[in-house]
């Protein structure tokens, strides 16, 4: 039982926190120990002469200074108003774009209408870019429509494979890595009507240019699945408190992210090529990719030495917050591809719609330690936690409002579960649909395993569109 005190939150890696710019000394860590004595560290958070001009002084009278201070205070203040209103209205104009959507920063402002519309108006080619999603357990198919300013499930009818690998490839996957397509209910989400292919469509032109509004399908929705994902060998079937040691192939996106042969965060594989883990292990002196290398394969980290992959790009979130720890989530895309075996697969993206915000069971993984200031575990251990809503997690004697949207609170308000440092940027899953679905990154905490304070998590949900429309740009 450790006694350390640790003054706020601190983050789940071991190595950069906030303004420490010093690689730290070797020493990993991961979930469990609830801890006697409360410690506060982030796991795995004078007077002067009448003013000439507006305020004249007047003969045979004295100077009203209050007066005057008054004014010119008023004054002072409609500039400023002034100032800020004039930039709202460059920032609105050049960024916003209310009245329609924005190519990016400075770019084009198109009509809705002009948004996945099957021509390419933006230099970028973002209009056309972002105009598929998958929707709940079920991986419905969703379209765009420019003309409803609406999303809309895919009619199954003209549909195949061919169409299928083109709307995978449009959302970031690559062709081979294709799965399949089949039909499916829409239910609800068809109360608006359906987009359907037009009759001779091919998918070797723009795919939004062939699809038309209909309010009748006459087959199901297209239900699609663009890699085999979230499948484990050797998941565990029991209730645990506190952390065991995994199977080998109980989580086989699990990786280890390592600089000089030590381990400093997790990550998650989530396509051949794209490993998902947190924007804050890489800050600073950490953000150079030529440092890095993931680790892969294995329970054993002593057994990874060569099984890992260079690292060619990081991509942190643009909106990353040291402060207010919001936006933690990083893309790192490697070098050369990873062959999948039994050991090594990915977890499943969460589709739009899915919320495993509400006393959810889940899973966290990592090498990290197991307890605050202990030693590094050379074996992958795992722990079930129960996801908390936002509501909870915000409560004044739990985290006190410091969970933002971006975020999701896990563990046990009892103490006793927890990630903690080294399990950072690590995975947080939820089974559904018979696969595991990749609901959080290991961001921060209080602590380790303490009573009424839960883990922080990057909610990936939260960032699908941002995930995706990395993954197209590559």
């Amino acid at each position: 039982m450790m006694n350390d005190q640790v003054n706020g939150p601190t983050y789940d890696n071991i190595g950069f926190q906030h303004d420490d710019k010093s690689p730290p000394p070797y020493n990993q860590i991961y979930p469990y120990v609830p801890q006697q004595t409360p410690s506060h560290v982030m796991v795995n958070t004078y007077q002067t002469s009448p003013p000439a001009g507006p305020c004249p002084m007047r003969q045979n009278q004295r100077p009203k200074k209050s007066h005057c201070k008054w004014i010119t205070c008023v004054s002072a203040c409609v500039l400023l108003i002034l100032g800020v209103a004039a930039l709202l209205l460059w920032y609105f104009l050049y960024y916003q774009c209310p009245l329609g959507k924005s190519c990016g920063p400075g770019g084009e402002c198109l009509s809705p209408h002009q948004w996945c519309d099957g021509v390419r108006d933006c230099s970028n080619g973002k209009d056309e870019s972002q105009c598929f999603h998958l929707r709940g357990t079920n991986s419905i198919l969703q379209t765009y429509s420019a003309d409803y300013d609406d999303w809309f499930p895919v009619c199954a009818k003209y549909w195949d494979h061919s169409f299928g690998r083109a709307a995978c490839e449009q959302m970031g996957y690559r062709r081979q890595d294709y799965v399949t397509y089949s039909q499916v209910s829409a239910g609800s989400l068809a109360s608006k009507g359906y987009m359907k292919l037009k009759h001779y469509s091919s998918s070797y032109s723009p795919l939004q240019s062939q699809f038309e509004h209909s309010s009748y399908c006459s087959e199901n929705a297209v239900k699609l699945q663009c890699i085999e994902c979230g499948e484990s060998s050797a998941a565990p079937i029991s209730r645990i408190v506190g952390g065991t040691e995994a199977e080998n192939g109980a989580w086989p996106w699990q990786v280890s992210l390592q600089i000089n042969g030590r381990h400093v965060c997790g990550g998650s594989i989530i396509s051949p090529y794209w490993i998902l883990s947190a924007a804050h292990c890489f800050q600073d002196s950490y953000s150079h990719p030529y440092m890095w290398a993931v680790h892969y394969g294995k329970v054993r980290r002593s057994q990874m030495i060569f099984s890992f992959k260079s690292v060619e790009r990081i991509i942190s979130h643009e909106h990353f917050n040291k402060e207010t720890n919001d936006n933690d989530i990083a893309l790192l895309r490697l070098s050369s591809k990873l062959s999948f075996t039994s050991t090594v697969k990915p977890v499943c993206l969460p589709n739009f719609g899915m919320d495993f915000s509400t006393l959810s069971p889940a899973w966290i993984t990592g090498w990290g330690a197991e307890h605050w200031g202990g030693s590094a575990s050379d074996m992958l251990n795992q722990a079930e936690v129960t996801i908390y809503s936002r509501q909870t997690c915000n409560a004044p004697d739990v985290l006190d409002g410091a969970v933002t949207q971006s975020m999701i609170c896990a563990g046990k308000l009892s103490g006793g579960v927890d990630s903690c440092q080294g399990d950072s940027g690590g995975p947080l899953v939820v089974k559904s649909g018979n696969v595991w679905w990749l609901a959080g990154d290991t961001s921060w905490g209080y602590g380790c395993a303490l009573r009424n304070k839960p883990g922080v998590y990057g909610n990936v949900t939260y960032f699908i569109d941002w995930i995706h429309e990395q993954m197209q740009n590559e």
